[in-house]
């Protein structure tokens, strides 16, 4: 996963080898796909947060589109609030909510 700041979609350079791997891997393996799924926490409205959860896979997929990976090897969506890792209500818990995940075709 690649976790973000509050109300920010940029990928912070500490996931840049991680996603240059990615960006490897489909490359050289033209039949694998992925799914991008960017979350936030649940602050904010459903439509403020499924925005900024399609900006955040959007930007990991752009990414990945500049360190050659096949376009169409990549899919981004976004799931709001609405798939969290914690249920707790405490800013350990949004932490943990505020990401992009990186699935395989057969994760999704």
């Amino acid at each position: 996963s690649i976790y973000y700041e509050y109300d920010q979609f940029d990928v912070k350079d500490e996931y840049r080898g991680m996603v240059e791997a990615h960006a490897k891997y489909l490359r050289e393996n033209p039949g694998s796909k992925i799914l991008i799924q960017g979350n936030t926490d649940e602050r904010g409205s459903r439509e403020y947060n499924v925005g900024l959860g399609q900006r955040r896979s959007d930007g990991v997929k752009k990414m990945l589109i500049l360190l050659r990976a096949p376009e169409n090897q990549i899919e981004s969506v976004s799931l709001g609030e609405e798939k969290p890792q914690s249920e707790a209500h405490n800013e350990e818990a949004w932490s943990k909510n505020r990401r992009s995940d990186i699935l395989y075709s057969g994760e999704y």
